[in-house]
């Protein structure tokens, strides 16, 4: 009798053995196919190599070879990924230090086209006219088209004093036009910064080592001459370090919240947060300038801003770059810069090839102000009576006011709407 009642559980646990058993028979066999198929192709891999190597019209180097195979692989991922040689590695070290040699631009492939992302303040490139958004087509008279982004970097770099011209294509600009453009070392000042009013205006080029200490070391320094509001101009920043992108929105939130989240392959997640320990000026009112060259860190810095509503975003639509590249270096002192993960804004927003839209969108130009026309006021009457207002300005003979700034301003339309914002948020706030 008992083993009758027994014979259905007996069963059903047979069957969930060998259901158990099917599975890790499937699971052991798709790994095995995988391994195959990996295998199978790293045969033909080799086989490509020997054939190459015996056949090939020329000798050619099996160092240089495998090379050239890695940069292959890389290329086919996506425009950020690529293979660096000892040489573009030792130069990219020093490049994140701030200093290095050639034009001053930072470039990408956008829709397969080598186009700049930005020029960098005060550099050969910069001085020359180069813009965000041109297009490359020839370096030094050779088309660029089907170039890999690192050939392209080798060609524009090269000995201080040497040349380079450079055919661009620019929108608006009915034909394509050439620049030549004399190599130096660019040493990146990353931070510069001014009094403008009662205005803190501070410029920020790029994401190096220890920006963040520079910008805080600038409002420390203009903090004697009472600051009330704060300008961070990140136009034209491509970027650099993502450590230093929370360094720097460290210093305008308060501790423990999320600058940007990545995620990997898998979907796990990885918090970035403000220190617990280096709230340094969370209060201030604050406007952010971004255009079209600013990149991936300073997209990051002005992401995580405008989602915890800590400063008013003005400019234009960024470059739009929200991935992750993480440099692996080799055994023989190459590297493989890879990109790891995407990154988000602390809301969770991807501006993977869209960017940041600023809160107020204005684009570049100039104030040009019309001729004042005739105007007839109570002063201009014969005879009027004097307030006691007009009576002091007339005694007045000297003027403290400063009319470069305004002339300054007049050529910016981005930092004077900037300026006047913040003006008004002040104004504002010693009212309430």
């Amino acid at each position: 009798m008992i083993r009758k009642k027994l014979l259905p559980v007996f069963l059903s646990l047979i069957a969930v053995i060998a259901f158990i058993m099917g599975a890790l028979t499937i699971k052991i066999s798709n790994v095995y196919a995988k391994n195959e198929n990996r295998f199978q192709q790293l045969e033909n891999f080799s086989d490509a190599l020997s054939i190459i190597d015996k056949y090939y019209v020329e000798d050619v180097e099996l160092k240089d070879l495998i090379s050239g195979a890695i940069q292959g692989m890389l290329q086919n991922l996506d425009p950020h990924s690529s293979y660096l040689d000892k040489e573009t590695y030792k130069e990219f070290k020093v490049e994140t230090k701030g200093e290095f040699g050639g034009l001053g631009i930072t470039i990408g492939m956008k829709d397969k086209v080598l186009t700049v992302i930005s020029p960098i303040e005060d550099t050969p490139a910069y001085k020359a006219g180069i813009k965000a958004g041109d297009k490359i087509i020839k370096i030094d008279g050779k088309p660029t088209a089907n170039i890999t982004l690192d050939e392209a970097v080798k060609k524009l770099r090269g000995k201080p004093g040497t040349k380079v011209t450079v055919t661009i294509l620019r929108s608006g600009v009915e034909k394509p036009f050439d620049v030549t453009i004399t190599r130096a070392i660019i040493k990146i000042q990353a931070v510069k910064s001014k009094m403008i009013d009662n205005i803190a205006y501070v410029r920020l080029t790029s994401f190096k080592e220890d920006a963040s200490n520079e910008i805080k070391d600038a409002l420390k320094k203009l903090s004697k001459e009472n600051y009330k509001g704060i300008v961070l101009d990140l136009r034209n920043n491509p970027g650099g370090l993502l450590t230093e992108a929370v360094n720097v929105s460290n210093l305008f939130l308060p501790s423990g919240k999320t600058v940007v989240f990545t995620k990997d392959r898998d979907g796990k997640e990885n918090h970035l947060k403000t220190s617990a320990f280096n709230d340094f000026d969370s209060k201030t009112p604050l406007v952010v300038l971004i255009n079209e060259g600013s990149a991936s860190a300073s997209e990051i810095v002005a992401g995580a801003l405008q989602d915890y509503k800590r400063a008013i975003i003005i400019g234009q639509t960024s470059f739009g770059k929200a991935s992750v590249q993480t440099i692996i270096p080799l055994a023989d002192g190459s590297a493989i810069k890879l990109t790891t993960a995407r990154y988000y804004t602390p809301n969770g927003r991807s501006i993977q090839g869209v960017g940041i839209k600023p809160d107020i969108e204005i684009g570049t130009g100039k104030i040009v102000y019309t001729e004042s026309h005739f105007s007839f006021k109570e002063s201009d009457l014969e005879n009027h009576l004097i307030g006691e207002a007009e009576q002091k300005l007339d005694n007045k003979t000297e003027s403290n006011l400063d009319n470069s700034t305004a002339e300054n301003l007049d050529d910016d339309i981005q930092l004077k709407t900037a300026i006047d914002i913040l003006k008004g948020l002040i104004i504002y706030a010693q009212k309430s």
